[in-house]
């Protein structure tokens, strides 16, 4: 093998063009970019406030609205101060005794309607008895 070096003129497969201008070591090829981007969002945080409003004011079974409102109101303030992990953990207890309020209350009413229907039967049975034994006096009498 032949010991040959390599100019810079002749290297193999360097195709030396004319067309482009030489960069300097100490430019800078692309300059820096800003991009603006709000600030970040977050998913929203619910506090499920007027729902508790509503559970104190109408469906307040055993105080259970009352603590919804507690835990809302703790959640809007955490919200309020930024801590959003600490807001969505009042929240979701909000939500909870928010939906265990309602399901008992509903509970609640349904069965009075119940009973109230049964009872109104049986009062009804009562007087139709009532009113077919002072029809007929002597018919239960077996004597």
């Amino acid at each position: 093998m032949e010991n040959f070096q390599y100019t810079r003129d002749n290297v193999p497969l360097q195709i030396q063009t004319n067309n482009y201008e030489r960069l300097r070591e100490d430019q800078v090829v692309c300059s820096p970019a800003v991009v603006n981007m709000g600030p970040p969002i977050y998913p929203q945080v619910r506090d499920h406030i007027v729902w508790s409003v509503f559970n104190t004011i109408y469906m307040n079974f055993c105080c259970l609205g009352f603590a919804a409102l507690v835990f809302s109101i703790k959640s809007r303030d955490r919200k309020v101060v930024g801590d959003l992990e600490g807001a969505r953990h009042y929240g979701s207890t909000a939500r909870c005794l928010n939906v265990t309020a309602l399901v008992l209350t509903i509970l609640t009413f349904l069965i009075m309607i119940i009973l109230l229907a049964v009872g109104v039967l049986q009062i009804y049975n009562i007087a139709m008895q009532e009113a077919q034994n002072q029809h007929n006096p002597f018919q239960g009498n077996g004597k």
